[in-house]
């Protein structure tokens, strides 16, 4: 059986503090009240998420990049599997007692070497005309004294191979001695003494006495000069036979060309390979190394991934493949997007400056103890969505909270946020196709298909003397990506004002908008620095009064 798979609590694509912060607040809550949850992100890890992680020592949430259905997903756990080496009366026990109808086999190593079925036993037992040439099989004396049950009346070296043939002493004693050749192993039933101590005296590697037999003084005296076994069954010879038979070893039957999947191939991509192989069971594999199997049967009702949306609520910025999971909950402070779920969901959305700002105060509300190292990351989180508090989107709620949790993390929010904002406000080497990426969410307006970018810093000479690179980058955006339009907003931290770069179409969509001359591409916004507050809404309205 599989482990309870945990829930991921996320932000949004392009993450920034507050989805990255937020994920793990809520992640720190969840635990403290009992729940199996794991904090992620659904991107890469920008400056200033960085410079707040190392500040405060928290580790980054682990990085999903999908939530498609995986192999993983479906895999059981392999307990049942068999060695190349071992018999086939073996591998027929094991069917019989887990009701098996493939098992895999493996080296010493747990590696993967084949896989042997219903099927390949079916078709040797229906190939089977007569005894093997168990010389061929590498067998060894000790598997046949195992598999008949037998009492060693005579012992040789268990461990010798066998090199001859198996034969049944049946018939006359001349057919006996026609029949029977040197290194052979006998099976005889209950006959003369003179027959057996023929057989004996042929050269033979064993004689096996079915139905517990009877062997004359002589017979045993010869055979102990001659260093050979003499083995008692309580079989009859028919049985006998079989059972010998059942000595070969799973490396004579055995598929080894093995259809294997990997742990983190998806269920998508390995349909069609299910369809034309209809194998019933496949191996899971990992280097080599066996870590569970997954049926054709489980592939049609996949167990979905729980996940729980903070800092977002619109199908556009979610992570790839949301439609394919579970959203159990959302804690965010956008407007209300266009994610749909099956079944009502617990849902936290208030109008403040910070996602942070509402899961700080949910630990409160519920009496949990936070820890320096969380209150920090939340703190920093509402610094960098409320741009120290200078955003428009900013409330009172916002302030209160911070200053709260800032006396918890022990940091002065001034000096602290100041840092925290240049870590983050510089580009670096930051190429025009980066900084058209950067913080991008996802928006439908109207019947536009937009992305909005942003990038704070303290000084936006450098970035806009990027302008023209800038824009043939977010150009190519479009043209591959299939956006209408696409907006980068430059703001400015010290200045409180922010450059508004857009390309595509309409344009005349953003000039109605902030009621400006949007013929140049860009436009200068004073008093302008939330995404969320001050560019959404203007575009929104405007698309209600545009006509093409």
């Amino acid at each position: 059986m599989k482990a309870t798979k945990p829930i991921y609590i996320i932000g949004h694509r392009n993450p920034d503090t507050d989805s990255v912060c937020a994920a793990i607040g809520y992640a720190h809550l969840k635990k403290a009240l009992g729940e199996n949850v794991v904090s992620a992100r659904a991107g890469k890890i920008n400056a200033e998420t960085k410079f707040v992680l190392e500040h405060f020592n928290v580790p980054s949430p682990m990085l999903l990049t999908d939530l498609y259905p995986r192999v993983k997903d479906i895999a059981l756990n392999c307990r049942t599997v068999v060695k190349a080496t071992d018999s086939l009366r073996k591998l027929g026990a094991l069917m019989r007692e887990y009701s098996l109808k493939s098992v895999p086999v493996v080296d010493e190593t747990q590696k993967i070497v084949g896989i042997v079925t219903v099927s390949d036993l079916a078709k040797r037992y229906f190939t089977e005309l007569n005894m093997q040439n168990l010389a061929e099989s590498g067998i060894t004396f000790r598997s046949i004294i195992d598999v008949v049950d037998g009492d060693v009346i005579i012992s040789g070296d268990a461990g010798q191979m066998v090199k001859g043939n198996v034969r049944i002493a049946a018939g006359s004693l001349k057919t006996i001695q026609k029949i029977i050749k040197a290194h052979d192993i006998v099976l005889i039933g209950d006959r003369s003494d003179d027959t057996i101590l023929e057989c004996v005296k042929q050269g033979i590697a064993g004689l096996i006495v079915t139905g517990n037999g009877r062997v004359a003084a002589d017979a045993i005296e010869e055979a102990e000069k001659r260093h050979m076994f003499i083995i008692s069954s309580p079989y009859d010879t028919y049985t006998c036979a079989r059972l010998i038979n059942q000595c070969v070893p799973v490396s004579k039957i055995m598929q080894k060309d093995v259809t294997t999947f990997k742990p983190m191939d998806m269920l998508s991509d390995i349909k069609g390979l299910m369809e034309s192989t209809n194998y019933r069971n496949y191996p899971v594999v990992e280097n080599d190394c066996l870590l569970g199997v997954v049926s054709r049967d489980q592939l049609m009702l996949p167990e979905r991934e729980r996940v729980i949306l903070v800092d977002h609520n619109e199908r556009g910025q979610a992570i790839e493949g949301i439609e394919e999971a579970q959203v159990i909950e959302i804690i965010d402070h956008h407007r209300l997007g266009n994610i749909q779920t099956s079944e009502p969901i617990f849902t936290r959305q208030e109008p403040v400056g910070s996602t942070s700002t509402i899961i700080a105060n949910m630990h409160w509300h519920r009496n949990i103890e936070m820890p320096k190292e969380i209150a920090g990351v939340l703190v920093s989180a509402i610094l960098s969505d409320t741009v120290l508090f200078k955003s428009p989107t900013c409330t009172p709620y916002d302030r209160q909270t911070a200053e709260k949790l800032a006396a918890i993390a022990g940091i002065d929010i001034q000096e602290y946020g100041m840092a925290m904002l240049k870590a983050g406000s510089g580009i670096g080497d930051m190429t025009p196709m980066e900084i058209a990426k950067n913080d991008l969410k996802e928006f439908q307006i109207g019947q536009f298909r937009m992305i909005v970018s942003q990038l704070s810093v303290m000084d936006t000479d450098a970035v806009m003397a990027m302008k023209t690179d800038l824009l043939s980058s977010m150009d190519l955006i479009c043209k591959k990506e299939g956006y209408d339009m696409s907006l980068v907003m430059i703001t400015d931290i010290i200045k409180e004002g922010t450059y508004l770069l857009f390309a595509g179409d309409p344009k005349t969509l953003i000039g109605e908008a902030f009621k400006k001359n949007a013929s140049d591409s860009v436009l200068y916004l004073p008093g302008v620095m939330s995404r969320k507050k001050q560019i959404i809404p203007p575009l929104s309205e405007a698309v209600k009064r545009y006509k093409a």
